[in-house]
């Protein structure tokens, strides 16, 4: 939804454009994205279905994400949360516990493994899992990448587009985000208050720049930014403040509402030249410019024409198409 026509306009000249992260580029919810083994007795697939009969108890976001990630729910027994650090209970005779880093510490259990280094510079969470008390695993969660993400990207920089990010997390969640869909800068750790400031820093450079966010901590940069694209999904606050307004929130729209800005300006051109050609050649002819070779257009003949180039630029307008 087109909210405000002139910023429409100006969206086929943006030169940078900037999203939010969690909401926008991402879903806002964990996922697993990692399983590591440490033992022979067990692989992936049994160590995330334990994992998540455990946590099936647990109303932890953390636990909600490794139960939607399992392909198998296993009944468990003697389920007990352990505050703070995890939870545990008995599958299969067994017993198993899901545990923080702090838990391992606090039982001087050592993680051997350099992946788990690599997934936590990542700015993954990275959680642990004890059978009969011996480490057996563990899973790594983070903010799932929307699909769509990197396809926008991608065609957003076939349009010689700056793509940029904001967001509060530190800096080792912003730099895997940006590598992961092809970003070509992130600002990291932005308070909500800075995000208007970070936006204008942009323009400074010189760029006509495009906001894109969901939040009510969104809404002042989508005010500050030449154009603002807010998800229909998002709160109030951003889609009153905001320029444009996407149904879904699907990224790849933003794209979508770029191109449909560049293909009506095409449009209008071709309109405009068409109109002013005919009046150009027409109106010389109708007033008796080229009488003297014989050449003399009739008042009902100009009507005809008239009407003609009316129906010719309302079907060019008509043939607007945008390639999704």
């Amino acid at each position: 939804m087109i909210r405000n026509r002139a910023a429409f306009e100006r969206a086929r000249k943006l030169q940078a454009i900037i999203f939010d992260k969690t909401g926008t580029l991402t879903e806002g919810r964990f996922g697993v994205t990692d399983t590591l083994v440490f033992a022979s007795d067990v692989d992936e697939k049994q160590l995330l279905n334990y994992a998540a009969a455990v946590d099936a108890h647990s109303e932890h976001p953390i636990a909600k994400a490794i139960v939607g990630s399992a392909k198998e729910q296993l009944p468990v027994e003697g389920f007990k949360a352990i505050p703070g650090k995890g939870a545990e209970g008995r599958i299969n005779g067994k017993q198993v516990k899901v545990v923080s880093p702090g838990y391992l510490r606090e039982q001087n259990i050592t993680a051997n493994d350099k992946r788990i280094e690599e997934l936590q510079a990542q700015g993954k969470t990275v959680v642990f899992a004890l059978i009969d008390g011996a480490l057996k695993g563990a899973i790594a969660l983070a903010d799932i990448v929307r699909p769509e993400s990197k396809q926008a990207i991608a065609a957003l920089k076939e349009m010689n587009i700056r793509c940029m990010m904001l967001t509060g997390d530190n800096k080792q969640v912003a730099k895997w985000v940006s590598e992961q869909i092809g970003l070509d800068e992130y600002f990291a750790e932005v308070l909500p208050q800075d995000k208007a400031a970070k936006v204008k820093e942009v323009q400074a450079r010189g760029l006509i720049v495009g906001m894109t966010g969901d939040g009510v901590n969104d809404a002042p940069a989508l005010a500050q930014a030449d154009v603002g694209i807010a998800i229909g999904a998002g709160t109030d606050v951003a889609v009153e403040t905001a320029d444009i307004i996407l149904v879904r929130s699907n990224p790849l729209d933003a794209v979508a509402i770029i191109k449909l800005a560049h293909a009506t300006y095409r449009k209008m051109v071709q309109n405009l030249l068409w109109a002013t050609g005919y009046n150009t050649f027409a109106i010389p002819l109708a007033a008796g410019a080229l009488y003297s070779y014989g050449l003399l257009l009739t008042p009902a003949l100009g009507a005809v024409l008239m009407s003609l180039s009316t129906v010719i630029v309302a079907i060019n307008a008509r043939l607007l198409h945008v390639a999704r």
